[in-house]
Order: structure tokens, then sequence, then C-alpha cells
């Protein structure tokens, strides 16, 4: 649904959407709706990032209706999140594997590393959010730590027992569903405690 400057709500449809940008849909769900709990709170200010894409045919069924029936990326995104929490650029890309063992780097991209690598050059808040659906588990690792590892050529993927170990695990609740900005302040405000 796209809603236009008319505030008139038109169905679109886009034939852009393949089964692997499915993937990860139900962790951000999570995100989405955790995201939203913290802005009606006035706890921080993250959204989801839109995709650019290449409008190249619409359809017009009728003349006060156009329904969109190709389309295609036009460059390729960043990450999946970014804003501002307790005056701090956050930048993040979440990420949903089914593998027991690891997270397989086939999962994110060279630009999207450089991207985060270039977000903490600068002094802000790069992580990951990774969830083993299989374990029903969801981490926070600092990006730092999956930088490291996809730089090592020996190194395809980040084992399971490695995002236990150096990342953190997050609570789920009602509301958030997803308590990922609590690891945030223990993670990258240690010294100032807000209590939330």
């Amino acid at each position: 649904m796209i809603n236009y400057p008319t505030k008139k709500k038109t169905n679109t449809s886009m034939n852009i959407t393949t089964k692997s940008n499915q993937r990860g849909m139900g962790l951000e769900k999570d995100i989405n709706d955790s995201n939203t709990f913290y802005r009606e709170c006035n706890r921080a200010l993250i959204y989801k990032k839109p995709t650019p894409v290449q409008v190249v045919r619409v359809d017009y069924p009728k003349r006060s209706s156009a329904k969109i029936v190709e389309g295609y990326y036009k460059t390729p995104s960043t990450t999946d999140y970014n804003g501002l929490y307790r005056g701090k650029y956050i930048d993040f890309e979440a990420k949903e594997t089914k593998s027991k063992a690891s997270f397989t780097f086939k999962n994110i991209h060279e630009h999207q590393i450089q991207h985060l690598e270039d977000v903490q050059k600068h002094g802000g808040i790069a992580f990951l959010i990774i969830r083993f659906t299989l374990y029903n588990e969801t981490y926070l690792i600092d990006a730092s730590h999956i930088i490291d590892a996809y730089k090592d050529q020996k190194q395809k993927s980040i084992r399971y027992e490695k995002v236990k170990e150096c990342g953190c695990l997050i609570c789920e609740s009602f509301t958030p569903r997803l308590k990922y900005l609590d690891i945030v302040d223990n993670l990258y405000f240690k010294e100032d405690s807000y209590g939330f």
C-alpha cells in the first residue's frame, strides 16, 4: 500500500519480491515492532531503511489508481536499520539463519561490511542482530567481530558458539518484542546508565 500526497490509499503489486528477499521477515517484524515501541515511549529514533527501487512499468487500470507491475533494485542498500539513540548514531543489519552450526557470510555483502566498518570509524554504533531460528535465539553482536571474521580469508562463516561467546542474547517480551536497546546500553553506555 502506498500513501500518495492526497492520502488516497492504493493497492500496489511489484514483481521484485523473491524468496530470498523474504528471508528474515519474522525477525524484521519483531525489530520493526520494537522500534515503534521505542519511538512511542521516546526512547530512540530508529527506522528501517527503504530499499531504493527503480519503477519500470506502471499499469493504470483506472484513472484514479496506479499499479506498479515491474521494478528493479536501483543500488545495493547498505544496512537494514539506522537512527539515533542517546545522542549517538546507530546502524545495524538484521539476519536470520536456519543453520545450527554457523552464520554464513553468503548472507551479508562486502559493501555492508564496509559500511558497518565506516560507521565505527566515524564514532557510530554498529552491530548485527542474528537470529538462529532452529534454536529460537536472537543475538546482538558488535560489528567488529563480524568484520574481523569476514576479512579472514579462511573463514566463510562465524560459528554459533562464537556468536554466543562474543554476542549477547536478546531478551524477548511483549513490548518491546526484542529488548535490544538494553544490550546497547550495556555494551556502549556502561558508564552512564539511564535505567530504562
